[in-house]
């Protein structure tokens, strides 16, 4: 009966939807399958979806997730202009984390979640604090894991997956919690795929 219900509540926020929500959600789905092909046309994709995304973010008081959109906004633009120079150089090499490089992780993690903590509960009406700054913080620190290739990225992202989806449920936003299930889905053979590429590197 429970299940039901849920099931019901889903439903009828998915008919509340909202147009722009159904166009950020359709052309995110779009850059995680153009990235998937090796397309260059993954990142204007994924600036106007990300560019829309800050906008219902903020609108429903995810503060620390708007923030970090506007840090995926600039990477884009970066990746979109590096990709243009350097598309027919060979990758950087997928490499495991140091512990050296876990510590550097791990105070990422700590010190932008307080931080996103602390500007949230003092500076805005987000009744989700904690909750918002841990999702934000994990991910960024996953980000940095995978701008330096390393294979433990997957794991930090799908950490941020794991607390965004029940969060986006709670602030009555299902699209974008099917969105995130779908990322956190193709984190995990993500990170299947780079580690077989890992071990095929170590061979060589």
């Amino acid at each position: 009966m429970e299940l039901q219900h849920w099931f019901s509540l889903f439903l009828e926020q998915i008919k509340e939807t909202d147009f722009l929500t159904w166009i950020s959600v359709v052309l995110a789905v779009a850059e995680v399958l153009l990235a998937w092909r090796n397309n260059v046309l993954l990142y204007p994709a994924g600036i106007i979806s990300t560019v829309i995304y800050i906008y219902i973010m903020a609108h429903a008081q995810l503060y620390a997730e708007a923030g970090l959109n506007i840090y995926y906004l600039v990477m884009s633009m970066y990746g979109w202009l590096h990709w243009l120079r350097r598309r027919n150089e060979p990758p950087l090499p997928i490499t495991l984390t140091s512990r050296k490089e876990w510590g550097i992780t791990a105070g990422i993690v700590l010190i932008s979640w307080l931080g996103f903590y602390l500007v949230l509960k003092y500076f805005t009406n987000s009744n989700v604090p904690i909750w918002d700054g841990w999702v934000s913080a994990t991910a960024g620190a996953g980000m940095w894991l995978l701008a330096r290739r390393k294979l433990e990225n997957w794991l930090l992202l799908n950490v941020s997956n794991l607390f965004a989806i029940p969060l986006l449920l709670y602030k009555k936003l299902p699209l974008p919690a099917c969105l995130t299930l779908f990322l956190f889905i193709v984190a995990i053979f993500g990170y299947l795929e780079w580690r077989k590429l890992y071990r095929t590197q170590e061979i060589k």
